[in-house]
């Protein structure tokens, strides 16, 4: 098919859509209605040609007004997909059934959300228990958690709901689709967070000082391990994780930004996903040391490869 590159570039743009209109706590019109003297808020919407009312909450100018932000964001949303929609369809793109091996990892995923998002948390210092993660995923902040945690939590979440998109997981797992997910875990610390990295960086505890990437040199290198005959699904989806964590492609994020393109690449095969276990980080992050400093190579494969969780 030719413009195969627009067309990957505008499911993705599509899926980051649909991943932000997922991730609205509220979509429908708000309604307040007033009974015995109170005034409550609902959210009203038409589902299948049935108008339905569903209760909110106790009315206050706060919510409402955040009723109101919500519906009209997702007006916005939905009038952009259906613009990417007509754009894919001029250009010939028609949506093919996801394979159900890819099905069942999509769902498996899913299903694991939250435990792996909390493996990914504790493996980048977050020292939150599972139940304060949780409650951040599900209503995007907690009291007692510092607010560059709760931000990297959320991203972390939204990069997830990326990748499980069934445009995304349609699309080849490569440099720009791995450059946007590094955008959504930075989102809030860097600006340009998907750019690849042009200062020097050092790493802690390494003597390992990772040279400044170059973009096509960095592309050649992911399609090189992506297309390698030589490797099965899951050693390719290792590979590339410890690439992108050793390349330093980006300013930062680079952990998060390489479990999660192994994840997309995993799910996308219908292989399943790989999480690091959180009362193995610390082994983890020894063996990524001397990986980083080349004193062992096989090591931590070999245990990644027991963080893939197969379905």
């Amino acid at each position: 098919m030719n413009n195969i590159n627009e067309i990957q570039i505008l499911l993705t743009k599509k899926a980051e859509l649909n991943a932000r209109l997922n991730l609205l706590p509220y979509d429908g019109t708000p309604e307040i209605k007033q009974i015995g003297g109170n005034k409550y808020l609902y959210i009203r919407k038409r589902v299948l040609n049935k108008v339905t009312s569903t209760y909110v909450d106790v009315y206050s100018d706060e919510l409402y007004n955040l009723l109101l932000r919500n519906n009209e964001e997702s007006k916005s949303l939905k009038k952009e997909i259906r613009k990417i929609e007509k754009e894919l369809a001029t250009l010939g793109y028609k949506e093919g059934e996801l394979k159900p091996q890819v099905i069942l990892a999509r769902d498996f995923g899913r299903k694991n959300r939250n435990l792996i998002i909390y493996n990914q948390a504790l493996l980048e210092g977050i020292n939150l228990t599972f139940l304060d993660i949780k409650e951040i995923i599900e209503k995007g902040i907690i009291k007692r958690a510092k607010t560059e945690d709760v931000q990297k939590i959320i991203n972390l979440k939204r990069a997830w709901e990326f990748i499980l998109d069934e445009d995304v997981l349609r699309a080849k797992t490569e440099f720009n689709l791995i450059s946007y997910i590094a955008k959504i875990v930075n989102e809030g610390f860097y600006l340009n967070g998907g750019q690849i990295r042009g200062v020097p960086v050092k790493i802690g505890g390494s003597s390992y000082i990772p040279p400044l990437p170059i973009e096509n040199v960095v592309k050649e290198e992911i399609s090189n391990i992506l297309n390698n005959k030589d490797l099965n699904d899951e050693l390719k989806a290792i590979e590339l994780c410890l690439y992108i964590m050793k390349t330093q492609i980006y300013n930062d994020g680079n952990k998060r930004t390489a479990v999660i393109a192994a994840n997309h690449y995993l799910v996308s095969k219908g292989v399943g996903f790989i999480a690091i276990p959180h009362t193995k980080v610390a082994k983890f992050k020894k063996m990524l040391i001397d990986y980083y400093d080349d004193k062992d190579l096989d090591s931590i494969k070999n245990f990644l490869k027991t963080c893939i969780n197969i379905i």
